[in-house]
């Protein structure tokens, strides 16, 4: 009982609540925009479902109001505002995201869970590889600042931070497939396979992933190495690593040092790009016609499918909500002062 009101006191426990509270609020604040935006577009959600129906029956009203109210029923458009919203928020402890409009009468998580590997596949490796690299090459570029290595590192670096992820997509589908040809246009996979775990599906699945990861990877890459090397260089010349190169520490020791503190924004960066590499990726995706999530969104848009639209964006904002709380506890693992200033030591 003692250990049990102990921890209930503890520092820690008052840090997680307090992330707690804040992730919640943060999750009902962008819930509410995300339920709020579509319904800002004009135009009526339920026109492409029923505009066949109309034509194939204009002969029989009764199916037509039948089917209507059907549809009224299950995508409660008709109701005020408040009351949608209070359906959604429902809906949405439950973990039932609705029925998509474009894909009707298929449910949202299951075409989501269909297509959220696809993006993911390409997103996480690339952010990792390029946020790796990246951290890598501006260390390298900062302990050998104004050389010939800095001198053809940074510019490399600055060309790729300012291109974007859609611009970059189409610089190389043009030239390694288009004109060389070395990789296919677009698409997943080959129309003629089958998804198996097979060497000809898994070779076929690469050649046609290649590109999309590129784009991401490289564009991404020339930021995290600008912001380590920025960050590495004020390291190098901070108090302490003067001191301790004063005491004679060898080069690595002051590179090592100097590295792990320079890693702590690039960790808190690696949640927040999270983000907004998830909206790269869904603009590659089209440019590539890769089938991920950007073709669920697109197809989303283009029919006013709110449930659609919503279970996207929930989904992915709750990616980048849990990401951030990894990285705190992350951060409080690397940095010895929050992980003290966390237990109250």
């Amino acid at each position: 009982m003692k250990i049990s009101r102990d921890f209930m006191k503890s520092p820690l426990l008052r840090f997680f609540l307090r992330r707690g509270v804040f992730l919640f609020a943060t999750f009902w604040v962008f819930s509410t925009i995300i339920f709020v935006l579509p319904r800002v577009i004009p135009g009526n959600p339920l026109a492409q479902l029923l505009y066949p129906l109309f034509e194939k029956a204009q002969a029989n009203p009764e199916l037509i109001r039948a089917v209507y109210k059907r549809f009224m029923a299950e995508f409660p458009f008709d109701k005020p505002i408040l009351e949608q919203f209070a359906i959604f928020m429902g809906m949405l402890s439950r973990g039932d995201l609705g029925t998509s409009i474009a894909f009707y009468p298929r449910k949202v998580a299951e075409m989501v869970l269909k297509y959220m590997p696809w993006t993911l596949g390409i997103l996480i490796p690339a952010t990792f590889v390029s946020w790796t690299l990246g951290n890598l090459f501006g260390a390298l570029a900062a302990y050998k600042r104004n050389s010939l290595t800095d001198n053809a590192l940074l510019p490399t670096f600055l060309v790729l931070s300012q291109t974007p992820y859609y611009w970059l997509a189409m610089i190389l589908l043009y030239l390694f497939a288009v004109q060389l040809r070395v990789f296919p246009v677009g698409g997943g996979y080959s129309r003629l396979l089958t998804p198996a775990l097979t060497l000809p599906f898994i070779s076929d699945f690469l050649w046609h992933y290649t590109l999309p990861f590129l784009s991401i990877a490289l564009a991404a890459i020339g930021g995290w190495a600008i912001g380590m090397r920025v960050l590495m260089i004020y390291e190098l010349r901070s108090d302490h690593i003067s001191f301790a190169e004063i005491l004679g520490s060898p080069d690595r020791k002051l590179i090592t040092y100097s590295f792990r503190n320079s890693m702590l924004p690039q960790v808190t960066g690696l949640a927040l790009n999270l983000g907004t590499m998830l909206g790269g990726s869904l603009i590659t995706e089209l440019v590539f016609s890769y089938p991920g999530t950007g073709y669920l969104i697109f197809r989303a848009l283009q029919t006013q499918d709110y449930p659609m639209i919503q279970g996207v964006f929930m989904i992915l904002i709750s990616t980048l909500i849990a990401a951030n709380l990894i990285v705190d506890v992350i951060y409080a693992y690397i940095d010895p002062r929050i992980r003290t200033g966390y237990l109250g030591e």
